[in-house]
């Protein structure tokens, strides 16, 4: 992949977004009776907007590879149901306390807490159930993608990261780059990994796969840390200064604004030249890589 070109429009790659996002509606989760209102809390958040970049990854890998992105869509969209629960849980009282996510109300204010909690819980489940019942692969590929995305969730990875980052206020002894690296990490680094293992990836190469998201992911939190300080609300779409209120470590309290910008330039730079390693056209993985270092929000 070689000097992998840029998109024809020099942009991100709407084409594929475009597709979860076609995708992710059609989804109602068969819900009735009682259920529906929970089905609907669910589809609150997940229809929320946004740039899908996990999903986008997935369906990215599949076109690097010559796949057609469409035959990818059922793991791509588990990456987003996860992604949804997790912030449907952190934004809860108990952990990150905020009321505005994506530009409106949070799950939890508009349907209660017990609510927000089950439509996190059922969006965590159903996405298992995407993978087994929809994605047409061999059964021993389904295993090592239902693996790679459970080991990507749990204490190893997002879970796991997440506690780190609510006792990082009283701990000193908190390793930043470990705890991101779980917490948001790890789900990136799951979304490309699992497009490799579809397209057939020997072990090899999907290490090499796993290389560049794990600075894909490193560079989307430094970003995330520095908007929250330089961002406004409006603009992010959640609530800006939350980290510097809730006294949280991050790579700006850590490195300083310069230092955060600086380090984020550094994560660009190695996950462009590990991109260049892997086969095939990567002009639209190299167009998410350039987003998460410009974006806004």
């Amino acid at each position: 992949m070689s000097g992998a070109p840029d998109p024809p429009d020099g942009g991100y790659p709407e084409h594929l977004r475009t597709l979860v996002e076609r995708y992710l509606e059609s989804l109602d989760f068969a819900a009735q009776g009682l259920r529906a209102e929970l089905a609907e809390a669910m589809r609150y958040s997940l229809l929320a907007g946004g740039k899908r970049i996990r999903p986008v990854l997935t369906l990215a890998v599949a076109e690097s590879c010559g796949r057609p992105p469409e035959s990818m869509l059922p793991t791509a969209a588990a990456f987003e149901l996860i992604h949804t629960y997790s912030l449907i849980h952190d934004d809860l009282p108990a952990i990150d306390d905020d009321d505005l996510r994506r530009g409106r109300p949070t799950c939890h204010v508009v349907y209660g807490e017990d609510v927000a909690i089950l439509a996190g819980d059922g969006l965590f489940a159903e996405a298992f159930s995407l993978v087994l019942d929809r994605q047409e692969a061999a059964a021993s590929t389904l295993v090592h993608v239902l693996g790679e995305i459970a080991r990507a969730t749990g204490l190893g990875g997002m879970v796991g990261g997440q506690y780190m980052d609510i006792v990082s206020t009283r701990a000193v002894d908190v390793d930043l780059r470990t705890m991101h690296e779980l917490k948001t990490g790890r789900l990136i680094e799951a979304a490309v990994v699992c497009g490799a293992l579809l397209c057939g990836a020997r072990e090899a190469a999907v290490e090499e796969y796993r290389a560049f998201a794990a600075e894909l992911g490193l560079l989307f939190q430094i970003v995330d840390d520095i908007l929250d300080v330089v961002g406004d609300s409006e603009s992010l779409g959640k609530t800006a200064g939350k980290d510097a209120q809730a006294a949280k470590l991050t790579y700006v309290s850590r490195h300083g604004l310069a230092g955060a910008r600086d380090l984020a330039r550094q994560a660009h730079r190695r996950s462009r030249e590990l991109l260049d390693r892997l086969p095939g056209d990567g002009s639209s993985l190299a167009a998410v890589a350039d987003y998460i270092l410009d974006r806004e929000s």
